[in-house]
């Protein structure tokens, strides 16, 4: 991004020339008189890279007087590392005031620490600029080796619970796959009935005989029950291996029907065998319809008869034949698979459920979209949740927190305005973008003396909009406060950004934060999509996080 300072107005040089004559005699009355009150010293001209200098300000000033030192990042092109408390010392009437300042520089050269302001009172007074050599530190090589650059050193990213939040899925995936199996897939242990129901229908008739004579039917004269089962037993075998209409048919029905079977050649039973089963199911039909009351050991031999017939009508059916057999099995597998699809089907649905149910639970407590953007994925989530880095950008330092590291921008970038300021640029995204932060810090080539009109600076950042083909640029202005009550000139409002390889627009907002110490411009751009609401919740962190100065 270019920024274009032209706006930034100041004297001019035969102005200056004039100016400076006036000034220079004003200076030295105001330095003749404040003499004997204020005075300045360091430690050493001299330092090497990253030493320090211990920078004095010595004032004399009257008990009842307020005397106000310069604070903050006042020593540029000089780094102040650390600010000293005052030590005073009272001398009759007066007070001696020592105020110690630490500063660095960590590039070589010349340098001029500039006159500071000190307010004693009600009345300023201006220190003298002191000049400081920075030399760089020698090596031997003869005695001191030289190593290649170490590589870069991966940092591990800060630990989070995310382990616990996965074990927890986890857990309630294990708990629903073995509920399913538990209540869908595992096999069963069968039922008493279901284990008589999978019995051959020989085998089953024969062990209800068996359980027919363990009840107490016959011990309590209760012939009307006992006709009842003996009869089923015999109707639900022929119904199963004979005639499938035995048991809704009559007495009649079916001693016909075996008839018609025996004369057709299909059954190789007796007219006997016929006899003993019609006069078996008569006798019953006159116990539980004419309320008959045959003896107790008669009820025995037509138990015994019937048990005698089951085995006849066994012996009287022709085999299977391999096409029945064949029919048989294809049955019993198309019955397994109808099963295999059902447990298939439940499964299938039942997951399906848990997984709309989840969803619909977490849009209702969390949002829709942000759980669409969750399971999909988003950028702007993504930097919004991931690690944050808090760290400080230029001379004067910028301290603001944002998602990522900032990028220095090379030089060429800046090359437009090298010519009217000393510019350090520091960005993330870009323009076209859905999130780009740009810090820059400007040391204009302007007296000290000398204002910045912030309107016109932030006026150079919005013409660097339209040059980029930003269309329909809204501005409203305000003034902007830092946490550490650092104060400067808030733009912001709604554009239409160009969108990336097509001729459309799209709607966005910005905010340009400036800033302005002497001839030191400040500035912040902030560009986002209108349409992202996790855009917008990180430019709100990044606008809460911007500092100056740290707080001492």
């Amino acid at each position: 991004m270019n920024y274009d300072f032209r706006h930034i107005t100041y004297n001019t040089s035969r102005f200056k020339l004039r100016a400076s004559s006036v000034l220079s005699i004003f200076f030295f009355i105001i330095s003749f008189f404040s003499f004997g009150q204020v005075k300045t010293s360091i430690d050493t001209p001299k330092i090497k890279i990253g030493e320090q200098i211990t920078y004095q300000i010595e004032v004399e000033a009257d008990t009842t007087d307020l005397v106000v030192f310069p604070e903050g990042q006042t020593f540029s092109p000089l780094e102040m590392i650390e600010s000293y408390q005052v030590d005073t010392t009272k001398n009759s009437a007066k007070y001696n005031l020592i105020k110690k300042y630490g500063l660095t520089q960590f590039d070589s050269g010349s340098y001029t620490i500039p006159r500071q302001k000190i307010i004693i009172g009600t009345k300023e007074y201006f220190t003298d600029s002191l000049k400081v050599e920075v030399n760089n530190i020698l090596v031997d090589s003869t005695k001191q080796g030289l190593y290649d650059i170490k590589p870069f050193i991966e940092v591990q990213k800060s630990s989070s619970d995310w382990w616990k939040t996965a074990l927890i899925v986890l857990a309630v995936l294990a708990l629903i796959a073995f509920l399913m199996y538990w209540f869908i897939w595992r096999k069963k242990p069968l039922t008493e009935e279901e284990e008589i129901a999978l019995l051959p229908p020989y085998e089953r008739a024969k062990l209800a005989l068996k359980k027919l004579d363990e009840t107490d039917y016959l011990q309590q004269s209760e012939l009307k029950g006992y006709y009842s089962e003996l009869t089923f037993i015999i109707r639900r075998y022929l119904d199963e291996k004979v005639y499938d209409r035995a048991l809704e048919s009559t007495t009649d029905e079916l001693v016909h029907r075996l008839n018609l079977l025996k004369d057709g050649n299909q059954i190789e039973l007796s007219k006997e065998d016929i006899r003993n089963i019609e006069t078996i199911l008569k006798r019953a039909d006159l116990v539980k319809f004419a309320k008959s009351a045959p003896d107790v050991e008669l009820a025995k031999i037509d138990r015994n008869t019937i048990d005698l017939e089951i085995d006849n009508v066994k012996q009287a059916l022709p085999e299977p034949t391999e096409e029945e057999k064949l029919l048989d099995q294809q049955y019993k597998e198309e019955q397994a698979r109808k099963k295999q699809r059902r447990k298939i089907i439940i499964t299938v649905a039942l997951s399906l459920f848990l997984i709309l149910a989840t969803f619909i639970g977490f849009s209702i407590k969390y949002g829709f979209d942000y759980v669409k953007d969750t399971i999909i994925g988003n950028d702007s989530k993504e930097l919004l949740e991931g690690d944050w880095v808090m760290s400080e950008y230029g001379v004067p330092p910028i301290y603001i927190s944002t998602p990522a590291v900032l990028e220095r921008v090379e030089g060429k970038a800046i090359d437009s305005i090298s010519k009217v300021a000393e510019t350090t640029m520091f960005s993330y995204g870009t323009l076209l973008g859905s999130v780009n932060i740009v810090v820059s810090t400007s040391k204009l080539n302007i007296p000290d003396s000398t204002s910045v009109d912030l309107n016109l600076a932030v006026n150079g950042a919005l013409e660097m909009f339209e040059k980029n083909n930003v269309r329909d640029i809204l501005v409203k202005r305000e003034q902007f406060i830092t946490p550490n009550a650092a104060e400067g000139l808030k733009v912001y409002g709604s554009a239409s950004f160009p969108t990336p390889l097509t001729d459309q627009f799209r709607k966005g907002n910005y905010v340009l934060l400036a800033f302005t110490a002497k001839n030191i411009l400040q500035q912040i751009i902030l560009v986002w999509d209108a349409e992202d609401q996790y855009a917008d919740d990180i430019m709100e962190r990044v606008l809460n996080s911007v500092e100056l100065k740290k707080e001492e």
